[in-house]
């Protein structure tokens, strides 16, 4: 039958939920001392105070984003109760990826053992998770796919200036994993995304490649400040712009999952929202900053630790180098 044909409402809601991390996991005290090594002072409490983190996990040299994916994809599917060849979608949300090319949803697929189905990736940088999700919901609600593999995935220690004590603390490598599925009843409730490029480059890794040469840096850089003042301020307001569309309030969520960049811009975001700080899913303490992967890994550990339950509301936010920004409401 034909989407159109279809005269029933289409939904697509969460299946399962998947998650892995690298097996190198570096506390601050680690990565004091290697960063001592090369004349670089920072340390565990300079690092908490700031941002809340106290540890991060860093692939191997041989691991790439599609190898982090892998299992979290894996994952995701055991939760779901389905098999990779019931899939006919795979987004892919990465600013780190193995190649230029082929993407590494392709390279995904392959990984899987699967074949013929869509397979893309996004970049949206820490928003990139949200924006597949999105893409992921309007394919599933129009009839163009029933069941897709949505994944963050990120190796962001491999752009990292560890002459940056300001940003190379900061992020860690992961991947978070999601089945979505085509429903008659909602679960995605209503998504939302931005960007505006004018702040480009507040937070950018502005290398690109030619005739086989670097050109400029490959490592990130970002201005820490500009990009908390704008932070807070755009989750708040796209927070509220989605729950508007959902026709609920502040009161009606029950967990809210931010990109887990920096514990105040979190906790900001949860007292702009009148949320209580228990409320709040927080993975930034033990993972770092992992970009794409933060929202999708903090929904695996909140799912699997039994604090989200099926019938919850839940809030996703994502924002990011672009600058780019979104929100994703659901009832899980």
């Amino acid at each position: 039958m034909s989407p159109s044909a279809n005269t029933s409402p289409r939904f697509s809601r969460i299946l399962g939920t998947g998650s892995y991390l690298p097996a190198q996991r570096l506390t601050n005290q680690d990565l004091a001392a290697r960063l001592a090594a090369d004349g670089i002072e920072t340390s565990d409490d300079w690092i908490v105070e700031r941002t809340g983190i106290r540890a991060r996990h860093f692939a191997a040299a041989d691991q790439g984003a599609s190898d982090l994916a892998f299992p979290a994809a894996q994952a995701a599917l055991e939760a779901a109760g389905i098999t990779a060849d019931e899939i006919d979608l795979i987004i892919v949300a990465t600013s780190t990826p193995d190649m230029v090319f082929p993407s590494t949803a392709c390279l995904l697929q392959k990984k899987l053992g699967v074949y013929g189905c869509a397979a893309f990736d996004v970049q949206a940088v820490c928003s990139g998770f949200i924006y597949a999700l999105s893409v992921a919901d309007s394919m599933i609600k129009t009839g163009a796919a029933s069941k897709a593999l949505v994944v963050g995935a990120e190796v962001f220690s491999r752009i990292l200036d560890f002459k940056d004590r300001t940003t190379c603390v900061l992020f860690g490598d992961g991947a978070g994993a999601v089945v979505l599925g085509a429903s008659d009843e909602p679960g995605l409730l209503a998504t939302e995304l931005h960007a505006d490029a004018r702040h480009s480059d507040i937070l950018c890794t502005p290398g690109t490649v030619s005739g086989g040469q670097v050109l400029g840096s490959p490592l990130l850089r970002m201005d820490g400040q500009a990009v908390f003042k704008l932070a807070v301020g755009v989750l708040e307001k796209v927070a509220r712009s989605v729950l508007d569309k959902a026709g609920m309030s502040d009161a009606d969520i029950d967990w809210l999952i931010p990109h887990q960049a920096n514990i105040r811009i979190m906790q900001g975001t949860a007292k702009k929202l009148r949320m209580p700080l228990d409320k709040l899913i927080v993975t930034v303490d033990e993972h770092g900053n992992t970009s794409a992967a933060s929202v999708p890994l903090a929904l695996d550990v909140a799912v699997r630790s039994g604090r989200i339950q099926r019938g919850d509301t839940v809030m996703l936010e994502g924002v990011g180098g672009g600058f780019t920004w979104g929100a994703a409401l659901l009832k899980y």
